[in-house]
């Protein structure tokens, strides 16, 4: 236990060591604008959701929490020379997307009950050049929102075309935390419940990033 705690504690001051060197670069790379920002929550867990346009999003999002963000990335990537050394460093998680990853789902959750701060993407995949509420979503997200009860940040990552380009602003819309009771309403945990809530955190996300219709606003819940 006593190694395993030092181990932490080294990849911890590793990613903010990293994050004071890398996260100024990056926001001047990307133009990083941000709304909301007084919406971050200064402690405790919570649970970041944002579309997903390219690989650039987690660290865009990294460099403007002040926070340690943890992510859940897909397992090939810890395979490379290098890149998997860097992930595992940063605290990042591996994950099957093949399937239903229960070992990824129980450690995502394990990390919210320790006050971390975990970001996971509804759609599961990138998705460039489109507009967020015309692409498909998984219930991943609901799933954790309803069993880890701590506070979901909507984050709407907005740009030009939807597509990342150096020195193409890029703004990062924050809302207000969805407090669990907003969940109440999914109904008892299910493969339903699971979907009503990843919906509604990404309606929320749709309509912090104005991607949706006047009447689909009037409509969010």
């Amino acid at each position: 236990m006593k190694k395993s705690q030092d181990r932490t504690e080294k990849d911890r001051r590793f990613y903010r060591r990293a994050h004071r060197v890398f996260a100024p670069f990056f926001r001047f790379l990307f133009r990083i604008h941000v709304t909301g920002a007084e919406h971050i929550p200064a402690s405790g867990a919570c649970l970041v959701c944002a579309n997903h346009v390219g690989a650039p999003d987690a660290i865009a999002i990294a460099a403007v929490l002040s926070r340690q963000v943890r992510y859940l990335a897909k397992k090939e990537l810890f395979s490379i020379p290098l890149v998997g050394w860097i992930c595992r460093r940063l605290g990042a998680c591996p994950l099957d997307r093949g399937g239903g990853d229960v070992g990824a789902i129980r450690k995502t959750l394990a990390l919210l009950a320790e006050g971390e701060v975990v970001s996971v993407f509804p759609q599961g995949h990138r998705y460039p050049g489109k507009n967020p509420k015309d692409t498909p979503i998984r219930s991943g997200a609901g799933l954790l929102a309803l069993h880890a009860h701590c506070p979901v940040l909507p984050i709407a990552v907005c740009m030009k075309g939807q597509r990342y380009a150096p020195f193409r602003r890029v703004t990062l819309h924050i809302g207000a935390p969805i407090l669990p009771e907003r969940f109440e309403g999914c109904g008892e945990h299910g493969t339903e419940s699971y979907r009503h809530a990843s919906d509604l955190i990404f309606g929320e996300i749709c309509r912090l990033g104005g991607f949706l219709s006047g009447a689909e606003k009037e409509g969010t819940v």
